[in-house]
């Protein structure tokens, strides 16, 4: 195993389950890539700018800055939810 996929491993340790699970469906649609029922991940790419906004929320998750429930609520009225 090279050491920037070792490193990658112990970023990974770090994180939820859910977010695990996520990450391993990634590497796995990187490995099965071009393979029949393969794909997943490898289908689709993000844009520099999804990539920064995805960071970004998931540093504001780390730092434990979530929404309030008054915004969440605001939010759902503006989608008439």
């Amino acid at each position: 195993m090279t050491k920037l996929l070792e490193q990658a491993i112990a970023e990974i340790r770090k994180l939820s389950d859910a977010e695990q699970d996520r990450a391993a469906e990634l590497l796995l649609g990187l490995v099965h890539q071009g393979e029949e029922g393969g794909g997943g991940a490898a289908d689709y790419q993000l844009t520099p700018e999804q990539i920064e906004r995805v960071r970004l929320g998931l540093a504001q998750a780390r730092r434990g800055e979530f929404a309030d429930p008054q915004e969440i609520e605001e939010l759902w009225r503006q989608f008439g939810l």
